[in-house]
């Protein structure tokens, strides 16, 4: 069993210990930073420019304010492809960086949002374009090929008429990654452990009359209290509010009898996602016939799906071998039957045969990749539905699995 392997079994230890092995965070920074690296030099770039907080943080560990970060941006980070890692961040946040050896140098930065910048946002975006330049002709390695996060499109259409040839940033940072570190693993192990924690006190919370918010809430409550970050979505509903999928969480009161399906997509502790979908049924009683049939279609198509994953296999492949849902669950079935996971979710996406040839893409899976396999069964006629995903790592053999949440033997029977 390989590195990899082994930590996909293990649960860190996340507090002091004189017995445990930690998790190596140095070393976890140190190749994530290579990651990054890798794919400019493999593109010819000399640097890249990010704006994006989740991968600020993948390439160096810094974290602050992200979800303020994503919509009102005030810090930035250039990574030279051989050189220094400057980040620019406003006088308050550049103490933040302290200790973090994959930061060379910090500096202020200047405003990149309306908000602060108001109608001098042009000065303001004339003064960052000055220190990209700056640091490009210092220590981009002669090259003015620039991967550029996404940003004010004012300030890559500066950088382009003064001189730098402008790419997207996602694409090599998508790609950077999609390889997991046993490091990451054990991260993500660490924030799946928190969601199944949540997920075990929804379903013994679970009872008639309470609304599907205040279940809700537990998943958020426990997220905290174990040191996550927070959730990206709002993915839980009961009865038939469930059917089709992807209706936001309600003060609906959840009744007796009914199935109540959710979708974690919780960014737990070290901003790793844990991406799991379970669906419960409210007690007392017996499951209907109904309701055992879709929660076993449901789990027979994340098993099935689940079984054709290892290294070398293509996205086509993977596509054409997929398991097919009967005629009536067609039109309501998830949008991709697969995609990856790390700290959001990430590229790869297996889509399902009816739409890869205008929608999907080829590649392979590779050693190291994170997937979710999804599924979600409701009729096109209506009435309740069920969503389950679980979480692998890509092996050379097949998959070892990351979530291990219980099913619900009643629903199986």
């Amino acid at each position: 069993m390989n590195e990899l392997e082994r930590a996909a079994r293990v649960t860190p230890v996340t507090a002091v210990t004189d017995t445990e092995p930690q998790l190596d965070m140095a070393r976890l920074r140190g190749y994530r930073l290579a990651r990054v690296r890798e794919q400019l030099v493999r593109r010819e770039y000399g640097a890249c420019l990010l704006f994006n907080p989740i991968n600020i943080r993948y390439a160096t560990g810094f974290r602050s304010y992200a979800i303020f970060q994503m919509h009102i941006p005030y810090q930035y980070l250039f990574v030279a492809a051989d050189g220094p890692v400057v980040l620019f961040a406003g006088d308050r946040g550049l103490h933040l960086a302290e200790g973090l050896e994959t930061i060379d140098e910090c500096r202020p930065a200047l405003p990149l949002n309306f908000m602060v910048g108001g109608p001098r946002l042009e000065e303001w975006l004339s003064g960052i374009c000055d220190q990209v330049l700056d640091l490009m002709r210092g220590h981009g390695g002669g090259s003015r090929r620039l991967a550029l996060g996404r940003t004010d499109v004012r300030l890559a259409r500066a950088l382009a008429d003064a001189g730098l040839d402008v790419f997207d940033a996602n694409e090599p940072l998508e790609r950077a990654r999609t390889i997991k570190s046993p490091e990451e693993i054990l991260c993500m192990n660490a924030s799946i452990a928190v969601a199944e924690c949540a997920m075990a006190r929804m379903r013994a919370a679970l009872e008639p009359g309470m609304t599907e918010q205040a279940l809700w809430s537990i998943l958020h409550q426990t997220n905290a209290e174990l040191g996550g970050e927070w959730i990206e979505t709002r993915l839980l509903s009961s009865g038939d509010r469930a059917n089709p999928w992807q209706r936001e969480v309600s003060a609906r009161v959840i009744r007796p009898g009914e199935l109540v399906a959710f979708d974690t997509d919780m960014v737990g502790p070290f901003g790793y996602c844990a991406d799991i979908s379970r669906t419960y049924r409210c007690g007392p009683g017996e499951p209907t016939a109904v309701q055992r049939e879709l929660y076993r279609l449901a789990h027979e198509e994340v098993h099935h799906n689940m079984s054709l994953v290892k290294a070398g296999v293509s996205l086509r492949e993977l596509t054409e071998r997929l398991w097919r849902p009967p005629a009536q669950f067609h039109d309501h079935r998830y949008d991709i039957a697969m995609h990856g996971i790390g700290m959001c979710d990430e590229y790869p996406c297996v889509f399902y045969p009816p739409d890869f040839e205008h929608q999907g893409y080829d590649a392979e899976l590779e050693v190291g990749m994170t997937l979710c396999v999804e599924s979600f069964i409701g009729s096109s006629q209506g009435g309740e539905g069920v969503k389950l995903e679980q979480m692998v790592l890509v092996t050379e053999g097949g998959h070892e699995l990351l979530s291990r949440f219980p099913f619900e033997q009643e629903l199986l029977r």
